[in-house]
Protein backbone atom coordinates (compact mmCIF):
# COMPACT_ATOMS: atom_id res chain seq x y z
CA UNK A 1 0.00 0.00 0.00
CA UNK A 2 1.29 3.20 -1.10
CA UNK A 3 1.40 6.24 2.00
CA UNK A 4 -2.01 7.29 2.29
CA UNK A 5 -3.32 4.88 -0.71
CA UNK A 6 -5.23 7.24 -2.35
CA UNK A 7 -9.31 7.50 -1.91
CA UNK A 8 -11.26 8.69 -4.65
CA UNK A 9 -14.84 9.66 -3.84
CA UNK A 10 -17.52 7.66 -6.56
CA UNK A 11 -19.71 10.85 -6.03
CA UNK A 12 -19.68 11.36 -9.85
CA UNK A 13 -20.21 9.19 -12.99
CA UNK A 14 -16.18 9.85 -14.01
CA UNK A 15 -15.06 8.71 -10.55
CA UNK A 16 -17.30 6.35 -10.29
CA UNK A 17 -15.22 3.21 -8.94
CA UNK A 18 -11.89 3.32 -7.38
CA UNK A 19 -9.30 3.68 -10.22
CA UNK A 20 -6.65 0.52 -10.64
CA UNK A 21 -3.59 2.07 -9.61
CA UNK A 22 -1.37 -1.41 -10.34
CA UNK A 23 0.19 0.07 -13.12
CA UNK A 24 2.23 2.84 -11.19
CA UNK A 25 4.49 3.11 -8.41
CA UNK A 26 4.47 3.73 -4.86
CA UNK A 27 5.52 6.97 -2.94
CA UNK A 28 7.59 4.92 -0.62
CA UNK A 29 9.19 6.39 2.41
CA UNK A 30 12.44 6.39 -0.09
CA UNK A 31 10.49 8.82 -2.49
CA UNK A 32 9.65 11.19 0.35
CA UNK A 33 13.22 11.27 0.77
CA UNK A 34 14.14 11.61 -2.71
CA UNK A 35 11.53 14.90 -2.64
CA UNK A 36 13.24 15.96 0.50
CA UNK A 37 16.19 16.54 -1.05
CA UNK A 38 15.22 18.16 -4.20
CA UNK A 39 12.69 20.86 -2.71
CA UNK A 40 13.50 21.19 0.84
CA UNK A 41 11.99 19.08 3.80
CA UNK A 42 9.33 22.14 4.49
CA UNK A 43 7.82 21.71 0.96
CA UNK A 44 7.05 18.62 0.99
CA UNK A 45 3.78 17.28 2.82
CA UNK A 46 2.59 13.58 3.52
CA UNK A 47 0.18 13.67 6.69
CA UNK A 48 -3.65 13.19 6.16
CA UNK A 49 -4.23 16.43 7.76
CA UNK A 50 -1.75 18.57 5.22
CA UNK A 51 -3.22 16.30 2.37
CA UNK A 52 -6.61 16.93 2.57
CA UNK A 53 -6.66 20.84 1.42
CA UNK A 54 -5.34 19.29 -1.99
CA UNK A 55 -7.85 16.18 -2.31
CA UNK A 56 -9.82 18.84 -4.19
CA UNK A 57 -10.19 21.60 -6.85
CA UNK A 58 -13.10 24.01 -7.00
CA UNK A 59 -15.29 21.07 -8.78
CA UNK A 60 -18.17 20.13 -6.62
CA UNK A 61 -18.25 16.27 -5.67
CA UNK A 62 -15.14 15.62 -7.20
CA UNK A 63 -12.35 14.39 -4.46
CA UNK A 64 -8.96 12.02 -5.23
CA UNK A 65 -6.61 12.21 -1.76
CA UNK A 66 -2.93 12.16 -3.44
CA UNK A 67 -0.10 10.35 -1.27
CA UNK A 68 1.99 13.40 -1.58
CA UNK A 69 2.07 17.64 -2.34
CA UNK A 70 5.15 19.53 -2.85
CA UNK A 71 5.77 22.82 -3.66
CA UNK A 72 8.70 23.60 -5.86
CA UNK A 73 10.41 26.87 -6.68
CA UNK A 74 12.08 26.80 -9.80
CA UNK A 75 12.00 25.28 -12.77
CA UNK A 76 14.99 22.68 -12.13
CA UNK A 77 12.75 21.73 -9.10
CA UNK A 78 10.65 21.10 -11.11
CA UNK A 79 12.22 19.42 -13.68
CA UNK A 80 14.07 16.86 -11.01
CA UNK A 81 10.65 16.11 -9.42
CA UNK A 82 9.37 14.61 -13.14
CA UNK A 83 12.47 12.45 -13.50
CA UNK A 84 12.05 10.83 -10.15
CA UNK A 85 8.68 10.63 -11.48
CA UNK A 86 9.13 8.79 -14.57
CA UNK A 87 11.95 6.83 -13.41
CA UNK A 88 9.34 5.17 -10.98
CA UNK A 89 5.94 5.97 -12.47
CA UNK A 90 4.88 7.94 -9.83
CA UNK A 91 1.84 9.86 -11.02
CA UNK A 92 1.92 13.74 -10.90
CA UNK A 93 -0.48 16.08 -11.08
CA UNK A 94 0.28 19.79 -11.70
CA UNK A 95 -1.74 22.59 -10.22
CA UNK A 96 -1.92 26.19 -9.52
CA UNK A 97 -4.49 27.60 -7.33
CA UNK A 98 -7.17 24.75 -7.52
CA UNK A 99 -9.80 26.96 -8.76
CA UNK A 100 -10.78 25.15 -12.05
CA UNK A 101 -14.07 23.62 -12.59
CA UNK A 102 -13.31 20.35 -14.61
CA UNK A 103 -11.15 18.47 -11.42
CA UNK A 104 -8.43 19.07 -13.88
CA UNK A 105 -6.26 18.86 -10.49
CA UNK A 106 -8.05 16.35 -8.45
CA UNK A 107 -5.33 13.32 -8.41
CA UNK A 108 -7.26 10.68 -9.46
CA UNK A 109 -4.66 8.18 -8.63
CA UNK A 110 -2.96 9.60 -6.48
CA UNK A 111 0.76 10.19 -6.77
CA UNK A 112 2.31 13.78 -5.97
CA UNK A 113 0.10 16.44 -6.43
CA UNK A 114 3.01 19.37 -7.81
CA UNK A 115 1.70 22.87 -6.34
CA UNK A 116 3.32 25.60 -8.39
CA UNK A 117 2.52 28.42 -6.61
CA UNK A 118 5.86 29.54 -5.34
CA UNK A 119 7.10 30.39 -8.89
CA UNK A 120 5.31 34.12 -8.41
CA UNK A 121 8.04 36.30 -10.00
CA UNK A 122 6.71 38.95 -12.51
CA UNK A 123 10.05 38.68 -14.70
CA UNK A 124 9.40 41.63 -17.29
CA UNK A 125 6.61 43.94 -18.68
CA UNK A 126 7.91 45.29 -21.65
CA UNK A 127 5.90 48.41 -22.92
CA UNK A 128 8.26 48.62 -26.07
CA UNK A 129 7.33 44.83 -27.11
CA UNK A 130 3.65 44.57 -25.85
CA UNK A 131 4.59 41.54 -23.69
CA UNK A 132 4.98 40.44 -20.38
CA UNK A 133 7.36 37.47 -19.02
CA UNK A 134 5.63 35.63 -15.49
CA UNK A 135 6.42 32.77 -13.28
CA UNK A 136 3.44 30.09 -13.58
CA UNK A 137 2.57 30.91 -10.32
CA UNK A 138 1.68 34.79 -10.91
CA UNK A 139 -2.01 35.45 -10.68
CA UNK A 140 -4.04 36.87 -13.24
CA UNK A 141 -5.29 39.88 -11.47
CA UNK A 142 -1.43 40.38 -10.32
CA UNK A 143 -0.32 40.56 -14.16
CA UNK A 144 -3.30 42.58 -14.91
CA UNK A 145 -2.24 45.15 -12.57
CA UNK A 146 1.28 45.32 -13.41
CA UNK A 147 0.68 45.77 -17.37
CA UNK A 148 -2.06 48.21 -15.60
CA UNK A 149 0.89 50.78 -14.68
CA UNK A 150 2.67 50.79 -17.63
CA UNK A 151 -1.23 51.79 -19.63
CA UNK A 152 -1.41 47.92 -20.69
CA UNK A 153 -4.01 45.35 -20.78
CA UNK A 154 -3.26 41.67 -20.04
CA UNK A 155 -6.90 40.89 -21.92
CA UNK A 156 -7.96 37.42 -20.52
CA UNK A 157 -10.11 37.87 -17.59
CA UNK A 158 -11.63 34.60 -16.10
CA UNK A 159 -14.09 34.62 -13.46
CA UNK A 160 -11.45 33.44 -11.22
CA UNK A 161 -8.68 36.34 -12.03
CA UNK A 162 -8.08 36.93 -8.24
CA UNK A 163 -7.06 34.04 -7.58
CA UNK A 164 -6.54 31.42 -10.55
CA UNK A 165 -2.87 31.53 -11.59
CA UNK A 166 -1.25 32.89 -15.28
CA UNK A 167 -0.16 28.86 -15.48
CA UNK A 168 -3.55 27.19 -14.93
CA UNK A 169 -5.04 30.04 -17.20
CA UNK A 170 -3.17 28.96 -19.78
CA UNK A 171 -3.04 25.30 -18.88
CA UNK A 172 -6.59 25.23 -19.33
CA UNK A 173 -7.21 27.65 -21.77
CA UNK A 174 -9.13 29.89 -19.77
CA UNK A 175 -11.78 32.22 -21.23
CA UNK A 176 -13.93 35.34 -19.47
CA UNK A 177 -16.52 38.19 -19.95
CA UNK A 178 -13.72 39.66 -22.62
CA UNK A 179 -14.16 36.47 -24.84
CA UNK A 180 -15.90 37.94 -27.98
CA UNK A 181 -14.28 41.06 -28.67
CA UNK A 182 -10.57 39.89 -27.39
CA UNK A 183 -10.18 36.28 -27.75
CA UNK A 184 -9.11 33.68 -25.08
CA UNK A 185 -5.69 32.58 -23.26
CA UNK A 186 -4.42 30.97 -26.23
CA UNK A 187 -4.93 34.34 -28.37
CA UNK A 188 -2.40 36.12 -26.10
CA UNK A 189 0.39 33.17 -25.55
CA UNK A 190 3.82 33.84 -26.98
CA UNK A 191 6.02 31.08 -25.54
CA UNK A 192 6.62 29.14 -23.18
CA UNK A 193 9.19 27.80 -20.52
CA UNK A 194 7.82 23.56 -20.54
CA UNK A 195 9.28 20.90 -18.73
CA UNK A 196 8.66 17.69 -20.32
CA UNK A 197 7.62 14.33 -18.02
CA UNK A 198 10.82 13.06 -18.55
CA UNK A 199 12.85 15.70 -17.50
CA UNK A 200 13.70 17.76 -20.20
CA UNK A 201 13.57 21.69 -20.38
CA UNK A 202 12.10 23.69 -23.45
CA UNK A 203 11.08 26.90 -24.58
CA UNK A 204 8.12 26.84 -27.12
CA UNK A 205 7.72 30.36 -28.99
CA UNK A 206 9.38 33.33 -27.55
CA UNK A 207 8.77 37.14 -27.80
CA UNK A 208 7.80 36.85 -30.95
CA UNK A 209 4.21 38.15 -32.65
CA UNK A 210 5.29 36.14 -36.05
CA UNK A 211 6.83 32.61 -35.58
CA UNK A 212 6.01 29.72 -37.63
CA UNK A 213 9.11 27.82 -36.94
CA UNK A 214 7.99 23.95 -36.33
CA UNK A 215 4.92 22.40 -35.55
CA UNK A 216 3.29 25.04 -32.41
CA UNK A 217 4.14 23.81 -29.56
CA UNK A 218 3.00 26.64 -27.63
CA UNK A 219 -0.56 26.32 -29.09
CA UNK A 220 -0.80 22.25 -28.06
CA UNK A 221 0.12 22.84 -24.37
CA UNK A 222 -1.59 25.95 -24.17
CA UNK A 223 -5.31 24.03 -22.83
CA UNK A 224 -3.80 20.08 -22.50
CA UNK A 225 -4.92 20.63 -19.21
CA UNK A 226 -1.15 19.38 -17.13
CA UNK A 227 -1.04 15.86 -18.93
CA UNK A 228 1.88 16.88 -21.67
CA UNK A 229 3.93 19.04 -19.85
CA UNK A 230 4.71 21.07 -16.56
CA UNK A 231 4.70 25.04 -17.33
CA UNK A 232 7.05 26.94 -15.32
CA UNK A 233 6.65 30.59 -17.04
CA UNK A 234 5.19 32.23 -19.81
CA UNK A 235 5.32 34.28 -22.33
CA UNK A 236 1.90 36.49 -22.74
CA UNK A 237 1.21 39.42 -25.74
CA UNK A 238 -0.28 42.81 -24.33
CA UNK A 239 -2.25 45.44 -25.61
CA UNK A 240 -2.55 49.11 -25.15
CA UNK A 241 -5.39 49.87 -22.07
CA UNK A 242 -8.18 51.14 -23.90
CA UNK A 243 -9.13 54.73 -22.75
CA UNK A 244 -12.53 53.84 -21.16
CA UNK A 245 -15.52 51.67 -21.14
CA UNK A 246 -19.29 51.67 -20.51
CA UNK A 247 -22.02 49.26 -19.83
CA UNK A 248 -25.61 49.03 -20.54
CA UNK A 249 -28.26 46.42 -19.36
CA UNK A 250 -31.74 45.21 -21.12
CA UNK A 251 -34.31 42.97 -19.85
CA UNK A 252 -36.52 40.75 -22.41
CA UNK A 253 -39.56 38.70 -22.29
CA UNK A 254 -37.83 35.96 -23.31
CA UNK A 255 -34.23 34.64 -23.51
CA UNK A 256 -35.46 34.20 -27.84
CA UNK A 257 -35.94 37.97 -28.04
CA UNK A 258 -32.71 38.57 -26.07
CA UNK A 259 -30.92 36.03 -28.68
CA UNK A 260 -32.26 38.35 -31.59
CA UNK A 261 -31.06 41.19 -30.06
CA UNK A 262 -27.88 40.07 -29.92
CA UNK A 263 -27.82 38.72 -33.33
CA UNK A 264 -28.86 42.12 -34.60
CA UNK A 265 -25.90 44.06 -32.67
CA UNK A 266 -23.29 41.75 -34.18
CA UNK A 267 -25.23 42.00 -37.51
CA UNK A 268 -24.77 46.02 -36.90
CA UNK A 269 -20.77 45.53 -36.97
CA UNK A 270 -20.36 46.08 -33.42
CA UNK A 271 -18.15 43.93 -31.69
CA UNK A 272 -18.81 44.57 -27.70
CA UNK A 273 -16.21 44.02 -25.22
CA UNK A 274 -19.15 42.80 -23.12
CA UNK A 275 -21.76 40.74 -23.92
CA UNK A 276 -23.77 38.14 -21.16
CA UNK A 277 -26.77 36.91 -20.13
CA UNK A 278 -29.12 36.09 -17.15
CA UNK A 279 -31.75 33.84 -17.74
CA UNK A 280 -35.14 34.51 -14.93
CA UNK A 281 -33.92 32.04 -12.37
CA UNK A 282 -30.44 33.60 -12.07
CA UNK A 283 -32.38 37.27 -12.00
CA UNK A 284 -33.90 36.75 -9.27
CA UNK A 285 -31.30 34.95 -7.27
CA UNK A 286 -29.07 37.87 -8.24
CA UNK A 287 -32.02 40.09 -6.94
CA UNK A 288 -32.20 38.29 -3.37
CA UNK A 289 -28.61 38.02 -2.93
CA UNK A 290 -27.25 41.57 -4.07
CA UNK A 291 -30.69 43.57 -4.12
CA UNK A 292 -29.62 45.53 -7.30
CA UNK A 293 -32.98 46.68 -8.78
CA UNK A 294 -33.12 44.31 -11.68
CA UNK A 295 -36.40 43.55 -13.16
CA UNK A 296 -37.51 40.77 -11.45
CA UNK A 297 -40.50 40.46 -14.06
CA UNK A 298 -38.23 39.58 -16.95
CA UNK A 299 -37.28 36.45 -18.75
CA UNK A 300 -33.95 37.38 -19.50
CA UNK A 301 -31.07 39.94 -18.74
CA UNK A 302 -28.70 41.10 -21.64
CA UNK A 303 -25.55 43.04 -20.11
CA UNK A 304 -23.44 45.04 -22.81
CA UNK A 305 -20.27 46.88 -22.90
CA UNK A 306 -17.67 48.03 -25.09
CA UNK A 307 -14.22 50.14 -24.51
CA UNK A 308 -12.10 52.26 -26.50
CA UNK A 309 -12.42 55.78 -27.24
CA UNK A 310 -14.76 57.64 -25.33
CA UNK A 311 -16.80 58.89 -28.40
CA UNK A 312 -17.01 55.33 -29.92
CA UNK A 313 -17.93 53.66 -27.08
CA UNK A 314 -20.70 56.14 -26.65
CA UNK A 315 -21.81 55.96 -30.03
CA UNK A 316 -21.67 51.73 -29.75
CA UNK A 317 -23.36 51.70 -26.81
CA UNK A 318 -26.21 53.98 -27.85
CA UNK A 319 -26.18 51.34 -31.13
CA UNK A 320 -26.05 48.57 -28.63
CA UNK A 321 -29.47 49.74 -26.86
CA UNK A 322 -31.50 50.60 -30.31
CA UNK A 323 -30.53 46.94 -31.09
CA UNK A 324 -31.99 46.22 -27.87
CA UNK A 325 -35.15 48.42 -28.45
CA UNK A 326 -35.88 46.60 -31.84
CA UNK A 327 -35.97 43.26 -30.51
CA UNK A 328 -38.30 43.94 -28.01
CA UNK A 329 -36.85 45.28 -25.04
CA UNK A 330 -38.99 45.83 -21.82
CA UNK A 331 -36.53 48.73 -20.65
CA UNK A 332 -32.70 49.18 -21.02
CA UNK A 333 -30.32 51.20 -18.59
CA UNK A 334 -26.85 52.57 -19.95
CA UNK A 335 -24.38 53.50 -17.26
CA UNK A 336 -23.28 57.27 -17.20
CA UNK A 337 -20.38 56.68 -14.73
CA UNK A 338 -17.69 53.95 -13.73
CA UNK A 339 -19.41 53.41 -10.81
CA UNK A 340 -22.78 52.89 -12.71
CA UNK A 341 -20.87 50.07 -14.91
CA UNK A 342 -19.36 48.42 -12.29
CA UNK A 343 -22.77 48.16 -10.30
CA UNK A 344 -24.66 46.68 -13.73
CA UNK A 345 -21.28 44.15 -14.11
CA UNK A 346 -21.81 42.92 -10.33
CA UNK A 347 -25.15 41.16 -11.52
CA UNK A 348 -23.09 38.89 -13.78
CA UNK A 349 -20.42 38.01 -11.41
CA UNK A 350 -22.45 37.46 -9.09
CA UNK A 351 -24.51 35.30 -9.99
CA UNK A 352 -22.70 31.88 -8.94
CA UNK A 353 -22.75 33.02 -5.62
CA UNK A 354 -25.97 34.16 -5.66
CA UNK A 355 -27.35 30.30 -6.98
CA UNK A 356 -25.09 28.74 -4.09
CA UNK A 357 -27.74 30.06 -1.66
CA UNK A 358 -30.61 28.04 -3.08
CA UNK A 359 -28.81 24.50 -1.96
CA UNK A 360 -25.40 23.46 -0.37
CA UNK A 361 -23.73 22.15 -3.69
CA UNK A 362 -23.93 24.55 -7.06
CA UNK A 363 -22.96 21.93 -10.71
CA UNK A 364 -21.48 24.96 -12.68
CA UNK A 365 -21.43 23.11 -16.31
CA UNK A 366 -19.51 24.84 -19.41
CA UNK A 367 -21.04 24.55 -22.66
CA UNK A 368 -20.97 26.00 -26.15
CA UNK A 369 -23.12 26.59 -29.08
CA UNK A 370 -23.14 28.36 -32.54
CA UNK A 371 -24.96 31.76 -31.21
CA UNK A 372 -27.85 31.67 -33.35
CA UNK A 373 -28.73 28.54 -31.31
CA UNK A 374 -28.36 30.06 -28.03
CA UNK A 375 -32.19 30.92 -27.24
CA UNK A 376 -32.77 27.18 -28.66
CA UNK A 377 -30.00 25.35 -26.15
CA UNK A 378 -31.45 27.32 -23.12
CA UNK A 379 -35.18 25.66 -23.76
CA UNK A 380 -33.56 22.32 -23.75
CA UNK A 381 -31.46 22.96 -20.55
CA UNK A 382 -34.85 23.70 -19.41
CA UNK A 383 -36.53 20.57 -20.77
CA UNK A 384 -33.91 18.77 -19.05
CA UNK A 385 -34.58 20.54 -15.48
CA UNK A 386 -38.09 20.01 -15.69
CA UNK A 387 -37.48 16.26 -16.85
CA UNK A 388 -34.75 15.57 -14.09
CA UNK A 389 -37.14 17.58 -11.39
CA UNK A 390 -34.19 20.14 -11.05
CA UNK A 391 -33.39 23.70 -10.72
CA UNK A 392 -31.15 24.55 -13.46
CA UNK A 393 -30.61 28.25 -13.53
CA UNK A 394 -28.72 29.53 -16.91
CA UNK A 395 -25.65 32.70 -17.43
CA UNK A 396 -23.13 32.91 -19.75
CA UNK A 397 -21.28 34.58 -22.50
CA UNK A 398 -24.17 35.37 -25.44
CA UNK A 399 -21.48 36.63 -27.46
CA UNK A 400 -19.57 33.44 -28.34
CA UNK A 401 -22.64 31.37 -27.29
CA UNK A 402 -20.83 29.68 -24.11
CA UNK A 403 -23.58 28.90 -21.49
CA UNK A 404 -23.39 27.89 -17.94
CA UNK A 405 -26.17 25.95 -16.90
CA UNK A 406 -25.75 25.42 -12.79
CA UNK A 407 -27.65 22.94 -11.07
CA UNK A 408 -28.13 23.13 -7.57
CA UNK A 409 -28.67 20.39 -5.53
CA UNK A 410 -28.34 18.70 -1.98
CA UNK A 411 -25.38 16.81 -1.85
CA UNK A 412 -27.10 14.50 0.84
CA UNK A 413 -30.06 13.70 -1.19
CA UNK A 414 -28.79 10.86 -2.90
CA UNK A 415 -31.43 10.50 -5.50
CA UNK A 416 -31.04 13.99 -6.21
CA UNK A 417 -27.44 14.09 -7.06
CA UNK A 418 -27.63 11.25 -9.48
CA UNK A 419 -30.51 13.05 -11.66
CA UNK A 420 -28.14 16.22 -11.58
CA UNK A 421 -25.35 13.47 -13.15
CA UNK A 422 -28.27 12.74 -15.77
CA UNK A 423 -28.70 15.73 -16.19
CA UNK A 424 -25.38 17.03 -17.15
CA UNK A 425 -25.14 14.41 -19.48
CA UNK A 426 -28.23 15.20 -21.76
CA UNK A 427 -26.88 19.06 -21.59
CA UNK A 428 -23.55 17.80 -22.68
CA UNK A 429 -25.47 15.60 -25.51
CA UNK A 430 -28.00 18.42 -26.82
CA UNK A 431 -24.99 20.77 -27.04
CA UNK A 432 -23.06 18.65 -29.24
CA UNK A 433 -26.79 18.05 -31.29
CA UNK A 434 -27.00 21.32 -32.07
CA UNK A 435 -23.44 21.83 -33.24
CA UNK A 436 -22.07 22.75 -30.53
CA UNK A 437 -19.08 21.28 -27.52
CA UNK A 438 -19.03 19.67 -24.38
CA UNK A 439 -16.97 22.61 -23.06
CA UNK A 440 -15.88 26.31 -24.12
CA UNK A 441 -13.61 27.40 -21.62
CA UNK A 442 -13.84 24.90 -18.35
CA UNK A 443 -11.92 22.14 -19.75
CA UNK A 444 -12.51 18.34 -19.95
CA UNK A 445 -10.09 17.21 -16.59
CA UNK A 446 -12.10 14.14 -14.87
CA UNK A 447 -15.21 15.39 -15.10
CA UNK A 448 -16.08 15.68 -18.70
CA UNK A 449 -13.34 12.86 -19.58
CA UNK A 450 -16.29 10.08 -20.41
CA UNK A 451 -17.96 12.86 -23.04
CA UNK A 452 -15.12 13.57 -24.30
CA UNK A 453 -14.90 10.60 -27.23
CA UNK A 454 -18.86 12.09 -27.89
CA UNK A 455 -17.77 15.04 -29.07
CA UNK A 456 -14.34 14.19 -30.67
CA UNK A 457 -15.26 10.35 -32.29
CA UNK A 458 -12.85 7.23 -31.45
CA UNK A 459 -10.29 8.46 -34.27
CA UNK A 460 -9.52 11.71 -32.46
CA UNK A 461 -9.38 10.24 -29.55
CA UNK A 462 -6.88 7.75 -30.65
CA UNK A 463 -4.89 10.54 -32.08
CA UNK A 464 -4.70 12.28 -28.27
CA UNK A 465 -3.35 9.47 -27.29
CA UNK A 466 -0.51 9.21 -29.35
CA UNK A 467 0.30 12.92 -29.14
CA UNK A 468 0.31 12.10 -25.06
CA UNK A 469 2.43 9.04 -25.45
CA UNK A 470 5.01 10.62 -27.34
CA UNK A 471 5.37 13.99 -24.65
CA UNK A 472 4.88 10.85 -21.70
CA UNK A 473 6.04 7.85 -22.20
CA UNK A 474 5.38 6.33 -18.64
CA UNK A 475 1.79 8.16 -18.51
CA UNK A 476 2.85 9.71 -14.99
CA UNK A 477 1.46 13.07 -16.05
CA UNK A 478 -2.08 14.21 -14.60
CA UNK A 479 -3.08 10.54 -15.79
CA UNK A 480 -6.73 10.63 -16.15
CA UNK A 481 -7.90 13.50 -17.59
CA UNK A 482 -7.74 14.54 -21.11
CA UNK A 483 -6.52 11.84 -23.63
CA UNK A 484 -4.95 10.08 -21.06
Amino acid sequence: MTVGAARVHAETAATSATPDRSRFGAVDEAVLKALRKIVGSDYVRSSDGDLAPFSRDATPLFAARPDAVIFPASTEEVAAVLKLATERRIPVTPRGAGSNLAAATAATYGGIVMVLTRLDQIVEVSASELLAVVQTGVTTAELSAAAGKQGLLYAPDPGSRTVSTVGGNVAMCAGGLRGLKYGVTRNYVLGLLVVLPTGEIIRTGGRLWKDVAGYDLTRLLTGSEGTLGVITEATVALLPAPATSGTGVAYFRSLSDAGRAVARVIADGVVPATLEFLDGKCINAVEDYAGLGLDRTAGALLLFGDDGAPDVVQTNLARMAVSCETEGALGFTVAKEIVESEALLEARRCALPALARLAPVTILEDVAVPRPRIAEMVDRIDAIAERNRLTIATFGHAGDGNLHPTAVVDPGDGDAVERAHAAVGQIFTAAIDLGGTITGEHGVGAAKLPYLEQRLGADQMALLRRVKTAFDPAGILNPGKTGS
